[in-house]
């Protein structure tokens, strides 16, 4: 007789503080409606979230678990338990969608390893949102996460990302932590070639949203207040 797997269900959430109905599918609420064991980045985060699509729901009686950068191969070992024991399974990011720039991904690796069924639900990517509003290449593109917090060693990948796309003709995707926004956009402004496309997408999804591409010759004639606003940069540098 074979052994009865879980699902692991792989939940979106929003992007800030706009209703989950707005811009997901009703199929999460059937997943959350449906399931008793949930893993979160920030349990705070998650609770509130699962209170937001099913306000009728007993949290006293859900199992939760706490996946972040910290968590240790064992502990993911034991986090998918309850799939293995044939139950099914939420994985719930604090924004956007579970395993991109997100420290999910591990628990869907072993989840395929382990044989569980993966099933990702539709929800919003800031990194593809951003891709998609920025008029850039969106058929050779790279998301390459952070840049380094050093200057000098910025300066140097900020370059060798804009040869990449120059070569490739690539469009190379970035997020920084929101705080560090202004800091990130005149490190890409002034390392960066003036014709060089440069993308900004702000608040994406919400009603405070905002997208521009430019080149950078004329992103230096402009001031933006990126402070705490969730943001992606995008660049292209056109082919020789």
């Amino acid at each position: 007789m074979n052994k009865v797997i879980g699902k692991l269900f792989l939940i979106p959430n929003t992007l800030g503080d706009i209703s989950p109905q707005d811009v997901m599918s009703h199929s999460i609420r059937d997943a959350i409606h449906t399931t008793q064991h949930f893993v979160f980045e920030k349990e705070k985060i998650g609770r509130a979230y699962i209170k937001r699509w099913c306000p009728e729901k007993s949290q006293n009686k859900i199992d939760v678990q706490i996946l972040n950068k910290h968590t240790s191969q064992q502990e993911l070992l034991q986090m998918l338990s309850p799939c293995l024991s044939g139950h099914n399974m939420a994985l719930i990011t604090d924004a956007g969608c579970p395993g991109i720039a997100d420290p999910g991904a591990d628990l869907v690796l072993l989840a395929h390893q382990s044989k569980v069924h993966v099933q990702p639900l539709v929800g919003p990517s800031s990194i593809l949102l951003a891709l998609m509003g920025s008029g850039l290449n969106g058929q050779q593109f790279a998301f390459n996460g952070y840049l380094p917090i050093d200057k000098q060693t910025c300066k140097q990948a900020i370059k060798n990302f804009e040869r990449i796309s120059s070569k490739n003709n690539q469009t190379q995707i970035f997020i920084e932590t929101p705080y560090r926004n202004s800091r990130c956009f005149e490190l890409l402004i002034n390392h960066l070639s003036q014709n060089t496309l440069l993308s900004v997408a702000c608040d994406l999804s919400l009603p405070t949203e905002f997208i521009q591409t430019k080149t950078v010759k004329d992103w230096k004639t402009n001031q933006l207040d990126l402070q705490k606003r969730p943001s992606i940069f995008l660049f292209l540098q056109p082919s020789a």
